[in-house]
């Protein structure tokens, strides 16, 4: 009989962290909502084709095994591993809803909203995809959701890849037979667990031995990154309207603008194309708290950038290689060209510091430790605001990816919320667009399309203050209901 082999399905510590996080009003999933030309997928009455569109999925599953595994928990210790799912249904994870015909991008944000309002069932593998029909101009939509423990930003690009396509195509690629491998018992699981726990030590004095040099100076390097790093993280972040105790509703928004138009700015300002983008987001901060009535000169404002240690060997692996950085916003600075020039200096500060080696060891230690430990350090970090705002910005690909040969038009992420934080900012590069996603707690943040006319508001004072001509931004849907709570 062929059994799981529990060493390589065992999650990560950083991976396991995201389960720890996640609470009834803290929804750990990752999501995007993508809008597609309909292509053959819809017939002449606007209707979507699912069963061809399930078997598409289920063809492509066998790239990405992880999406048919399920949470197992080793007895005990409760570290989390993968198995496979022996009652894996497709039909319960690709999903068909529809919108009221004609529908309209408010009705999807409004049902991007609701769907990503609700947690994944744990008992389950940890992904559901919303088939939209319904959207006007022959269009449907995708909404997928997935648990940050299987994926990060990154990886979450190449798993687009793996469901996309490059080229159009019409017909159906016959799905490879699942045959999940029997879960390992309560026995193998402690068995592979202390085997495991012997393991560790013998391998860092093995490592020890064969490569001392190196050793020392990684462990000279990490203490001054962790040391340079520790005053900064143990910082509590200044209070916002932004940092409220948070619910488990979500409203979600987008823009999307030419990613050329980012790097004009960048070329005549300098800087990169991630400098620019959180000036942007300073700006569109400043312009919210004084649409909010809130003092905007004093204090300062802290945002978490995810960055990616995910090596070019690691492309396409699942699971979470990321760090971050905490960032001062120059939130009080009047001036459009001043904030990107700052934050120039803080970005290139933070390269040299080293933050992102730093937040590797302490991930890395939490491996170390036992599951109740690790929860309450977890516990501990959530409630203690480090931070403002998160702002990830993911590079997708240059080009047009197509389901089966129905062509993505654009594609908004969503990243998680946690305690009091009530909005977190998400970027994703595609075929020379750069969408932003605004993903926000339905009750703190009920004007969130004014934070949306923010950033392009930003947007056009850094081109203005580049020297260059003002630029249209997608914000079609908001002309109309600029003053109208969704």
């Amino acid at each position: 009989m062929q059994t799981a082999t529990v060493p390589e399905t065992r999650l990560s510590p950083l991976d396991a962290m995201f389960l720890l996080a996640e609470t009834d009003r803290t929804h750990m999933h990752v999501a995007v909502t993508a809008i597609l030309d309909g292509g053959t997928l819809l017939n002449r009455l606007g209707s979507v084709d699912i069963e061809r569109i399930r078997a598409h999925v289920a063809a492509r599953l066998s790239l990405i095994p992880r999406y048919r595994q399920r949470l197992a928990h080793v007895p005990l210790s409760r570290r989390p591993i993968w198995v496979d799912d022996d009652r894996f249904n497709i039909a319960y994870h690709v999903r068909h809803v529809s919108l009221p015909r004609p529908g309209d991008e408010r009705q999807l944000r409004l049902l991007a909203g609701r769907i990503k309002s609700q947690q994944l069932d744990r008992e389950k593998p940890l992904w559901e995809m919303f088939v939209v029909e319904g959207l006007s101009r022959r269009r449907f939509a995708l909404i997928i959701k997935t648990h940050h423990c299987m994926i990060d930003g990154l990886s979450g690009a190449d798993l687009l890849g793996a469901l996309l396509g490059v080229e159009p195509q019409s017909s159906v690629t016959d799905a490879t037979p699942f045959a999940p491998r029997p879960a390992p018992n309560w026995m193998e699981m402690l068995a592979s667990e202390a085997m495991r726990r012997m393991r560790e030590p013998t391998d860092a004095i093995s490592s020890a031995i064969n490569n001392p040099r190196e050793l020392l100076n990684r462990v000279s390097d990490g203490a001054r990154a962790v040391a340079k790093l520790l005053p900064t993280a143990l910082k509590r972040a200044t209070d916002s309207p932004f940092n409220r105790p948070i619910g488990p509703h979500r409203r979600f928004d987008w823009l999307a603008m030419d990613l050329s138009s980012i790097r004009e700015i960048k070329n005549r300002l300098g800087g990169t194309v991630n400098d620019v983008v959180l000036a942007i987001v300073a700006g569109a901060v400043r312009r919210f708290l004084e649409h909010r009535h809130v003092e905007v000169d004093k204090g300062s404002f802290r945002a978490l950038v995810p960055v990616s240690v995910r090596t070019p060997e690691e492309k396409g692996a699942l699971g979470n290689r990321v760090a971050a950085w905490i960032a001062d916003l120059p939130v009080a600075e009047p001036e459009a060209r001043r904030r990107l020039d700052e934050l120039q200096k803080k970005t290139a500060e933070l390269k040299r510091s080293q933050q992102t080696v730093a937040a590797g060891i302490l991930t890395g230690m939490a491996g170390w430790a036992g599951s109740s430990l690790l929860s309450l350090g977890v516990q501990l970090v959530m409630r203690a605001r480090r931070f403002n705002l998160i702002v990830t910005n993911v590079p997708g690909p240059q080009l047009p990816l197509y389901l089966l040969d129905a062509r993505v038009l654009e594609l908004y992420p969503q990243v998680p919320l946690f305690n009091d934080q009530g909005l977190g900012v998400a970027l994703f590069s595609y075929d020379g667009k750069l969408f932003w996603g605004f993903n926000a707690d339905y009750d703190l943040f009920p004007d969130l399309h004014e934070f949306a006319n923010a950033v392009a508001a930003a947007h056009q004072e850094l081109r203005a203050a580049a020297g260059l001509e003002t630029e249209h931004v997608s914000r079609p849907a908001l002309r109309s209901v600029a003053r109208r709570r969704d």
